[in-house]
Protein backbone atom coordinates (compact mmCIF):
# COMPACT_ATOMS: atom_id res chain seq x y z
CA UNK A 1 0.00 0.00 0.00
CA UNK A 2 1.52 3.71 -1.01
CA UNK A 3 0.72 5.96 2.18
CA UNK A 4 2.35 8.79 -0.13
CA UNK A 5 4.78 9.34 2.53
CA UNK A 6 7.89 9.06 -0.03
CA UNK A 7 10.60 11.81 0.75
CA UNK A 8 8.92 12.82 3.97
CA UNK A 9 10.96 13.05 7.40
CA UNK A 10 10.32 11.47 10.46
CA UNK A 11 12.43 11.48 14.07
CA UNK A 12 11.36 8.78 16.16
CA UNK A 13 12.51 9.31 19.63
CA UNK A 14 13.54 5.59 21.45
CA UNK A 15 14.08 3.97 18.33
CA UNK A 16 17.46 1.74 18.91
CA UNK A 17 15.44 -1.55 19.88
CA UNK A 18 11.99 -2.35 20.69
CA UNK A 19 8.92 -0.73 19.22
CA UNK A 20 10.66 2.42 17.99
CA UNK A 21 12.79 0.57 15.44
CA UNK A 22 10.26 -1.15 14.70
CA UNK A 23 8.02 2.12 13.92
CA UNK A 24 11.31 3.60 12.04
CA UNK A 25 11.26 0.47 10.27
CA UNK A 26 8.34 1.07 8.75
CA UNK A 27 8.51 4.31 7.78
CA UNK A 28 11.78 3.73 6.17
CA UNK A 29 10.48 1.03 4.09
CA UNK A 30 7.63 3.56 2.67
CA UNK A 31 10.04 6.40 1.19
CA UNK A 32 10.35 8.21 4.85
CA UNK A 33 13.94 9.62 5.59
CA UNK A 34 14.35 9.08 9.40
CA UNK A 35 16.77 9.93 12.51
CA UNK A 36 16.62 7.69 15.16
CA UNK A 37 17.37 8.66 18.37
CA UNK A 38 17.91 6.45 21.83
CA UNK A 39 20.69 4.90 23.97
CA UNK A 40 22.84 1.47 23.83
CA UNK A 41 26.49 0.53 22.27
CA UNK A 42 27.11 3.31 19.43
CA UNK A 43 28.80 0.49 16.97
CA UNK A 44 25.72 -1.76 17.40
CA UNK A 45 23.51 1.66 17.02
CA UNK A 46 25.77 2.36 14.00
CA UNK A 47 25.02 -0.98 12.21
CA UNK A 48 21.56 -0.16 12.81
CA UNK A 49 21.06 2.79 11.56
CA UNK A 50 23.50 1.72 8.53
CA UNK A 51 21.03 -1.56 7.88
CA UNK A 52 18.18 0.72 7.95
CA UNK A 53 19.41 2.88 5.46
CA UNK A 54 20.61 0.36 3.05
CA UNK A 55 17.25 -1.96 3.44
CA UNK A 56 15.27 0.48 2.50
CA UNK A 57 17.08 3.04 0.07
CA UNK A 58 16.47 6.55 2.59
CA UNK A 59 18.94 8.33 4.48
CA UNK A 60 18.64 7.46 8.15
CA UNK A 61 20.66 9.54 11.00
CA UNK A 62 21.44 9.33 14.16
CA UNK A 63 20.93 11.65 17.38
CA UNK A 64 22.30 10.87 20.78
CA UNK A 65 19.84 13.03 22.49
CA UNK A 66 18.95 12.51 26.23
CA UNK A 67 15.60 12.86 26.91
CA UNK A 68 16.19 13.78 30.27
CA UNK A 69 17.60 17.05 28.64
CA UNK A 70 15.39 19.93 26.77
CA UNK A 71 18.15 21.27 25.06
CA UNK A 72 19.11 18.16 23.52
CA UNK A 73 15.86 17.46 22.19
CA UNK A 74 15.65 21.02 20.88
CA UNK A 75 18.82 20.35 19.02
CA UNK A 76 17.71 16.82 17.87
CA UNK A 77 14.71 18.63 15.90
CA UNK A 78 17.18 21.53 14.76
CA UNK A 79 19.60 19.31 13.04
CA UNK A 80 16.88 17.12 11.69
CA UNK A 81 15.54 20.43 10.07
CA UNK A 82 19.46 21.33 9.00
CA UNK A 83 19.84 18.12 7.32
CA UNK A 84 17.07 17.01 5.74
CA UNK A 85 15.55 20.71 5.18
CA UNK A 86 12.10 19.79 6.25
CA UNK A 87 10.60 17.86 9.08
CA UNK A 88 7.45 16.08 8.45
CA UNK A 89 6.75 13.01 11.34
CA UNK A 90 7.28 13.52 15.09
CA UNK A 91 6.74 9.91 17.02
CA UNK A 92 7.26 10.65 20.19
CA UNK A 93 8.00 7.10 21.79
CA UNK A 94 10.92 7.27 24.18
CA UNK A 95 9.96 5.19 27.57
CA UNK A 96 11.37 3.79 30.48
CA UNK A 97 9.38 1.80 33.02
CA UNK A 98 10.02 1.29 36.68
CA UNK A 99 7.61 -1.47 38.96
CA UNK A 100 6.95 -0.79 42.77
CA UNK A 101 4.35 0.39 45.41
CA UNK A 102 3.43 3.84 46.01
CA UNK A 103 4.72 3.84 49.21
CA UNK A 104 8.14 2.53 48.20
CA UNK A 105 8.08 4.04 44.72
CA UNK A 106 11.76 5.60 44.62
CA UNK A 107 11.77 9.52 44.21
CA UNK A 108 14.65 9.33 41.47
CA UNK A 109 12.50 6.75 39.50
CA UNK A 110 9.30 8.82 39.27
CA UNK A 111 11.55 12.16 37.95
CA UNK A 112 13.23 9.90 35.87
CA UNK A 113 9.87 8.35 34.21
CA UNK A 114 7.59 11.51 33.70
CA UNK A 115 11.17 13.26 32.31
CA UNK A 116 11.31 10.44 29.58
CA UNK A 117 7.75 9.16 28.89
CA UNK A 118 6.11 12.86 29.33
CA UNK A 119 8.28 16.03 29.72
CA UNK A 120 10.14 14.83 26.14
CA UNK A 121 7.01 14.69 24.62
CA UNK A 122 6.06 18.50 25.15
CA UNK A 123 9.93 18.92 24.23
CA UNK A 124 10.22 17.43 20.92
CA UNK A 125 6.29 18.94 20.11
CA UNK A 126 7.56 22.12 21.49
CA UNK A 127 10.56 21.83 18.93
CA UNK A 128 8.72 20.35 15.84
CA UNK A 129 5.50 22.89 15.83
CA UNK A 130 7.22 25.77 14.32
CA UNK A 131 8.89 24.33 11.31
CA UNK A 132 5.40 22.23 10.89
CA UNK A 133 2.99 25.46 10.99
CA UNK A 134 5.57 27.00 8.48
CA UNK A 135 5.17 24.17 5.82
CA UNK A 136 1.87 23.70 6.76
CA UNK A 137 1.83 19.99 7.28
CA UNK A 138 2.67 18.23 10.15
CA UNK A 139 1.88 14.49 11.78
CA UNK A 140 2.59 14.13 15.84
CA UNK A 141 2.19 10.44 17.07
CA UNK A 142 2.75 10.05 20.44
CA UNK A 143 3.26 5.95 21.57
CA UNK A 144 1.15 6.33 24.87
CA UNK A 145 0.17 3.03 25.95
CA UNK A 146 -3.40 1.60 27.40
CA UNK A 147 -2.17 2.21 30.67
CA UNK A 148 -2.79 6.24 29.31
CA UNK A 149 -6.71 4.96 29.44
CA UNK A 150 -6.18 2.70 32.64
CA UNK A 151 -4.61 1.81 35.73
CA UNK A 152 -2.51 -1.18 37.19
CA UNK A 153 -0.88 -1.39 40.21
CA UNK A 154 2.57 -0.77 41.30
CA UNK A 155 2.95 1.15 37.82
CA UNK A 156 1.92 4.62 39.10
CA UNK A 157 4.64 6.84 37.56
CA UNK A 158 4.34 5.37 34.30
CA UNK A 159 -0.06 5.48 34.06
CA UNK A 160 0.85 9.54 35.23
CA UNK A 161 3.19 9.64 32.52
CA UNK A 162 0.85 7.67 29.97
CA UNK A 163 -2.21 9.96 31.26
CA UNK A 164 -0.41 12.77 30.74
CA UNK A 165 1.09 12.06 27.25
CA UNK A 166 -3.21 11.76 26.42
CA UNK A 167 -3.84 14.95 27.65
CA UNK A 168 -0.43 16.73 25.96
CA UNK A 169 -1.95 15.21 23.00
CA UNK A 170 -5.26 16.83 23.21
CA UNK A 171 -3.84 19.78 23.81
CA UNK A 172 -1.73 20.18 20.98
CA UNK A 173 -4.24 19.01 18.95
CA UNK A 174 -6.30 21.63 19.41
CA UNK A 175 -3.85 24.42 19.54
CA UNK A 176 -2.85 23.17 15.61
CA UNK A 177 -5.90 22.25 14.52
CA UNK A 178 -5.88 24.75 12.06
CA UNK A 179 -2.26 24.65 10.72
CA UNK A 180 -2.55 21.46 8.59
CA UNK A 181 -0.90 19.38 11.49
CA UNK A 182 -2.28 16.83 13.70
CA UNK A 183 -1.55 15.22 16.65
CA UNK A 184 -2.55 11.89 18.34
CA UNK A 185 -1.97 9.03 20.65
CA UNK A 186 -1.71 5.26 19.88
CA UNK A 187 -2.55 3.55 23.12
CA UNK A 188 -0.69 -0.12 22.47
CA UNK A 189 -1.23 -3.08 25.31
CA UNK A 190 1.36 -5.73 26.02
CA UNK A 191 3.80 -6.02 22.84
CA UNK A 192 6.57 -8.47 23.29
CA UNK A 193 10.02 -6.15 23.36
CA UNK A 194 12.34 -5.93 26.00
CA UNK A 195 10.96 -3.51 28.14
CA UNK A 196 7.78 -5.88 29.09
CA UNK A 197 10.31 -9.07 29.54
CA UNK A 198 11.74 -6.80 31.66
CA UNK A 199 7.82 -5.51 33.28
CA UNK A 200 7.89 -9.14 33.98
CA UNK A 201 10.29 -10.00 35.90
CA UNK A 202 9.30 -6.74 37.93
CA UNK A 203 5.94 -8.16 38.20
CA UNK A 204 6.93 -11.44 39.29
CA UNK A 205 8.77 -9.92 41.79
CA UNK A 206 6.55 -7.23 43.21
CA UNK A 207 3.65 -10.14 43.18
CA UNK A 208 5.84 -13.31 44.17
CA UNK A 209 4.77 -15.58 41.36
CA UNK A 210 6.40 -16.81 38.63
CA UNK A 211 6.67 -15.24 35.41
CA UNK A 212 5.08 -17.87 33.83
CA UNK A 213 2.06 -16.59 36.07
CA UNK A 214 2.31 -12.90 35.23
CA UNK A 215 2.25 -13.62 31.50
CA UNK A 216 -0.97 -16.04 32.28
CA UNK A 217 -2.70 -14.48 34.67
CA UNK A 218 -1.32 -10.21 35.19
CA UNK A 219 -0.37 -9.54 31.36
CA UNK A 220 -2.37 -11.49 28.93
CA UNK A 221 -5.54 -11.29 31.34
CA UNK A 222 -6.12 -7.62 30.52
CA UNK A 223 -6.09 -8.48 26.50
CA UNK A 224 -9.26 -10.80 26.15
CA UNK A 225 -7.29 -11.78 22.68
CA UNK A 226 -4.78 -13.27 25.18
CA UNK A 227 -2.17 -12.45 22.64
CA UNK A 228 0.39 -9.97 22.64
CA UNK A 229 0.50 -6.93 20.09
CA UNK A 230 2.71 -7.02 17.58
CA UNK A 231 4.83 -3.51 16.54
CA UNK A 232 3.91 -4.48 12.83
CA UNK A 233 0.36 -3.75 14.34
CA UNK A 234 1.14 -0.35 15.50
CA UNK A 235 3.31 0.68 11.85
CA UNK A 236 0.17 -0.19 10.21
CA UNK A 237 -1.56 2.90 12.64
CA UNK A 238 1.12 5.10 12.62
CA UNK A 239 1.47 4.93 8.82
CA UNK A 240 -2.32 5.68 8.08
CA UNK A 241 -1.88 8.46 10.90
CA UNK A 242 1.04 9.98 9.01
CA UNK A 243 -0.48 9.52 5.76
CA UNK A 244 -3.07 12.24 3.99
CA UNK A 245 -6.31 9.46 4.71
CA UNK A 246 -5.68 10.17 8.36
CA UNK A 247 -5.91 13.93 7.93
CA UNK A 248 -8.90 14.47 9.61
CA UNK A 249 -8.06 12.56 12.92
CA UNK A 250 -6.85 14.55 15.51
CA UNK A 251 -6.82 14.46 18.81
CA UNK A 252 -7.64 10.78 18.96
CA UNK A 253 -6.26 8.13 21.86
CA UNK A 254 -6.37 4.81 19.63
CA UNK A 255 -6.04 1.70 21.75
CA UNK A 256 -4.27 -1.00 19.73
CA UNK A 257 -4.74 -3.83 23.03
CA UNK A 258 -6.81 -6.39 22.25
CA UNK A 259 -10.09 -5.20 23.60
CA UNK A 260 -8.32 -4.58 27.25
CA UNK A 261 -10.28 -1.02 27.26
CA UNK A 262 -13.01 -2.55 26.39
CA UNK A 263 -14.50 -3.16 29.56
Amino acid sequence: MDYGLKGQVAIVTGSTSGIGLGLAEALAQHGVNVVINGLGDRDAIEATRAGLSARNGVEVLYHDADMTQPHRIADMVSSTRNAFGRLDILVNNAGVQHVAPVDEFPTEWWDRIIGINLSSAFHASKAAIPPMRAAGHGRIVNIASAHGLVASPFKSAYVAAKHGVIGLTKTIALEVAQQGITANAICPGYVKTPLVEGQIADQAKARGISEEAVIKDVILAAQPTKQFVTVEQLAGLLLYLASDAGASVNGAALPVDGGWTAA
